[in-house]
């Protein structure tokens, strides 16, 4: 029986033009080598093959070969094949040139990212063997837009254990990261009829536009010593809040707050989405519980892989209120849209206690480059003062008045990654003007971290 085409080997799209099959071929292989569509060193498929995936004779398959051979466009060696002969491929005329890659910079520590290097490879890769091996078939059919329920319940466990979360399986929702979660949500309270979701004087500009991107306004809610003041809720119909680790300026809402804020949300029939980004970094106290414990039918858990392992993985979830939860999967569509072999692995990586091995070491290592850092500033820039240091992976340095500015563009000159406080201020910002930094400690490898320290020292005031 002969072979099919769909068995013979590389697959190559041409379409000969001109007079002849011959001289059609060899323009059309020679303009995809000229243009770089095929890169030097490709191999070709074999003259059969080709001829049989065209549907044309051979012969004039080998003849167009043996003519940009002769040409200089091919190579052909006995046992090696034909290939692409090594040249340098000239762009077509009008073609744009690519834009130059900005150069990275020599350290980085803006806030966000974890150290990247830590990542646990080889106990992910040991994960991903056993729930690969023990999944079933249908795992990897369309599935649930809730998420994969190994997930969801290796999910509900921890998060009851390790956060005070009340979560159930059945409400929880896996998405690819926090900003997703968001966009969700405020798909689901447009169609709710919600108007406005307040939000902190300093945060993430990204996460506002996301609100005001489904159509809803946004609110901007005092700032003080005591973190987000929840006197300014009365009209709005959410609110989003970093309740255990204010991000940027590393302040737990008070407790009082935290109360009120329930108490709002239980009287109004608002809704309090709870941003815990970083939870499981708390270094000189006891962990902070999530709010949602107060109330699980008025507060949205929201929770992330990207700081405790990487950014990369696209995983995060929602722990929902009853009945928020079918509405929020119907808004993510009617399958799951998160990869299900790196949800898998994550409920393993839970399940088998390598994830809190994990973050127990990352912690410790986070919490000595802390203590390294305001060691060094305090000993060598004094008139910065640290802040917000008892959790998270960046600090808050306060700077003399009007210095914020200089103090970045001296950074960029050392080629220093910094970032300014005025970068997190909602344009809105209901608190007293502050120059800070924001230093993300958790960004440079291990190797980079002393050199990083030094570049910040020495653009500091002092």
């Amino acid at each position: 029986m002969p072979k099919s085409w769909a068995t013979l080997g590389l697959d190559l799209h041409l379409e000969p033009t001109g007079p002849g099959l011959r001289r059609g071929l060899t323009d059309a292989l020679r303009e995809a080598v000229r243009s770089g569509r095929l890169a030097p060193g490709t191999r070709l498929p074999s003259s059969r093959a080709l001829a049989a995936d065209l549907g044309i004779a051979r012969n004039p398959v080998a003849d167009a070969y043996a003519d940009l051979v002769a040409e200089g466009w091919l190579t052909a060696r006995q046992g090696s094949g034909t290939r692409v002969a090594e040249r340098r491929v000239v762009p077509p005329t009008g073609t744009a040139p690519h834009p130059r890659t900005p150069a990275r910079p020599a350290y980085d520590l803006r806030p966000g990212s974890p150290d990247l290097t830590s990542f646990p490879r080889a106990e992910w890769l040991k994960a991903a063997r056993r729930a690969l091996t023990a999944a079933p078939h249908h795992a990897l059919d369309y599935g649930d837009p809730r998420g994969r329920p190994e997930l969801r319940a290796a999910l509900a466990a921890y998060l009851s254990r390790a956060r005070g979360v009340r979560a159930d399986p059945e409400r929880i929702v896996v998405c690819a990261g926090f900003a997703h979660g968001l966009k969700l949500l405020g798909t689901v309270l447009r169609a709710r009829g919600a108007r406005t979701v307040a939000v902190e004087s300093y945060g993430l500009d990204v996460h506002a536009r996301i609100l005001t991107g489904s159509g809803l306004g946004t609110a901007t809610l005092p700032f003080d010593r005591l973190g987000t003041d929840p006197a300014g809720l009365p009209g709005a119909d959410a609110v989003l809040l970093t309740p255990a680790h204010q991000f940027p300026m590393g302040v737990p809402l008070h407790r009082d707050r935290r109360t009120a804020v329930v108490d709002w949300a239980r009287r109004t029939g608002g809704l309090v989405l709870e941003d815990d980004y970083d939870g499981e970094f708390r270094y000189d106290r006891q962990p902070v519980g999530a709010l949602q414990g107060l109330d699980p039918d008025r507060v949205v858990h929201l929770g992330t892989a990207s700081k405790s392992l990487a950014p990369g993985l696209r995983l995060a979830w929602m722990v929902l209120p009853p009945g928020l939860a079918e509405e929020v999967a119907a808004a993510k569509g009617g399958v799951d849209t998160c990869g299900v072999l790196d949800q898998l692995t994550l409920a393993e990586f839970l399940t088998s206690g390598a994830y809190d091995r994990h973050v127990r070491a990352t912690r410790l290592r986070y919490r000595r480059r802390r203590d390294a850092l305001v060691a060094a500033v305090t000993a060598r820039a004094p008139e910065a003062r640290v802040s917000g240091i008892a959790a998270g992976l960046h600090v808050l340095l306060r700077l003399p008045p009007g210095t914020e500015q200089s103090v970045v563009q001296a950074a960029h000159w050392r080629g220093l990654a910094l970032h300014g406080l005025a970068r997190y201020t909602h344009p809105g910002a209901r608190a007293e003007p502050v120059d800070a930094l924001v230093v993300g400690y958790g960004t440079p490898p291990d190797h980079a971290w002393s050199g990083a320290l030094d570049a910040l020292c020495a653009v500091l005031p002092g």
